[in-house]
């Protein structure tokens, strides 16, 4: 059982989803006891068993619904009767199984300390983000003023950049003092493969940004990741509305389903 969970915590670690089935009552004679469990990665593989047979190819089938729902659901399964002996499963009883998601916390990573950064800070850490700061400043980037964030680290971009981890489930806000900043830290998210990068600025800035990685060899594909201007467009003025709409962005891609946009 070591081996499950020590699965689980590198699946959580990586930034993948998965699923847990569990069996969570039973009576009468079953394949297997209370207890029990089968985990199921976002790719279809398995690991333990519930049984096996038409049930738990049933129960792979829910188990795909509930990763890519991110919602739990209990499911009954009655093996005393005649479509239960046409398929095979003559055990004579009944099985309750609880199919929970395996959902990596979202970490988001915030790029510059100034006035926006800290109102995305503050607003990610209260909707389930884990956050990270990274300013070149130290009386920009330090604990006191991001108290919610996980991590906060004073380094310059050059230097904390190939240190900074990242996995799938990884959002990148790019907010930096100036462009010249944004461009390097870009064309660092755009080698990693995570689940959100956004760039503040004005259009002409994004685009002059954009030529530039161009002329790097970036193709425009590469560049069609980026949400740039950065957040919903609701209108946002104060660095407090403007964080609102980033995160909002940030909510709106959490929650997307698969193949939506």
């Amino acid at each position: 059982m070591s081996d499950f969970y020590e699965e689980i915590l590198e699946i959580k670690s990586a930034g993948r989803k998965a699923a847990v089935a569990t069996i969570v009552g039973t009576k009468g004679s079953t394949p297997r006891e209370v207890g029990a469990k089968m985990l199921i990665h976002e790719d279809g593989k398995i690991l333990g068993t519930i049984g096996g047979g038409c049930m738990e190819a049933e129960v792979w089938q829910e188990a795909m619904k509930v990763i890519a729902e991110d919602k739990p659901k209990k499911i009954h399964f009655d093996l005393t009767g005649r479509a239960a002996e046409e398929s095979g499963m003559i055990c004579g009883g009944v099985m309750d199984i609880y199919i929970e998601p395996i959902v990596p916390t979202p970490r988001v990573l915030i790029f510059g300390g100034g006035h926006i950064s800290l109102f995305v800070s503050k607003v990610s850490a209260m909707v389930g983000f884990q956050v990270v700061v990274i300013d070149d400043r130290p009386q920009f980037a330090n604990q006191e003023r991001f108290p919610e964030a996980e991590e906060v680290i004073a380094e310059e971009f050059p230097f904390a950049l190939p240190k900074l981890q990242v996995n799938r489930s990884a959002y990148l806000v790019i907010v930096t003092r100036g462009h010249a900043y944004d461009q390097e830290v870009l064309e660092w998210a755009l080698s990693k493969e995570v689940k959100y990068i956004g760039m503040i600025g004005s259009r002409k800035k994004i685009q002059t940004v954009y030529n530039n990685l161009k002329e790097k060899g970036f193709a425009p594909d590469q560049l069609q990741r980026v949400h740039a201007p950065i957040g919903l467009d609701i209108g946002a003025l104060t660095p407090e509305e403007i964080a609102v709409s980033i995160v909002a962005e940030m909510i709106k891609v959490r929650r997307e389903k698969k193949g939506e946009k």
